[in-house]
């Protein structure tokens, strides 16, 4: 059997005093593939998504990723692993303005302690960016290039598993696929395990697999406002 890039195993998690807002009692990602994991507003997929980066921890159940049982790590334990292993494209993007693209990139770095990280100008030829935008403050580019930016950013520490949030949500139908399509190349360049999340359903047929959350939540409470 195919390893799993994400496992999960009767998952149930609540925010404090709270209703459950996740109740996933199977779902796993095999490793080395490409998954559109589908979600409407207050579903859930936020939570989701912070807990498969550990920045939450499940209340019962079993949460695996890249063969790591998150509950089994300590204090900034959670913060080294994301590092190393999990590259994050963000909706809004989520670089820091004042900041060259080059140093957006080696911050990145500097966190993620791998000892090898991809090329930075190699990146931006990969990504159809100019040498030149290094030197630009990240906030000055155009959203498109910040974008691509983003990507670089993602995957400069050669992640295992990359997550995509809601990152198209900004663009008309042609730049999404092209989108879309140039994040899988990348990620397949580097065998990274791929996590895009979504409520746009249209993308689904750009991945190997689909899921809905809202089938695979069985929380009553999934549409409550704390499950955004």
């Amino acid at each position: 059997m195919q390893r799993s890039a994400i496992e999960i195993a009767d998952l149930r998690f609540a925010y404090r005093g709270g209703l459950t807002v996740l109740a996933i009692d199977q779902w796993r990602v095999p490793e080395g593939s490409s998954t559109f994991l589908r979600g409407p507003s207050g579903s859930g997929k936020s939570t989701l998504l912070h807990l498969i980066c550990g920045l939450l921890l499940p209340n019962t159940g079993r949460l695996s990723v890249c063969g790591q049982d998150l509950a089994a790590l300590r204090g900034h334990a959670h913060d080294r692993f994301r590092a190393r292993h999990i590259g994050v494209v963000f909706q809004q993007f989520n670089l820091l303005p004042y900041l060259s693209v080059a140093d957006n990139l080696a911050l990145a770095v500097r966190f993620g302690r791998t000892g090898d990280p991809l090329d930075p100008a190699e990146l931006l030829a990969q990504l159809q960016l100019p040498q030149r935008l290094l030197s630009r403050q990240a906030g000055s580019l155009s959203v498109g290039q910040q974008q691509r930016v983003a990507i670089a950013r993602a995957l400069i520490n050669r992640p295992a598993l990359l997550i995509a949030d809601e990152p198209t949500s900004a663009l008309d139908a042609d730049a999404r696929d092209a989108f879309v399509d140039l994040l899988l190349a990348l990620a397949g360049h580097g065998r990274a395990t791929v996590l895009f999340v979504s409520h746009d359903g249209s993308l689904a047929p750009h991945f190997e697999h689909m899921a809905d959350l809202t089938e695979l939540n069985a929380a009553e409470a999934a549409a409550a406002p704390d499950a955004a």
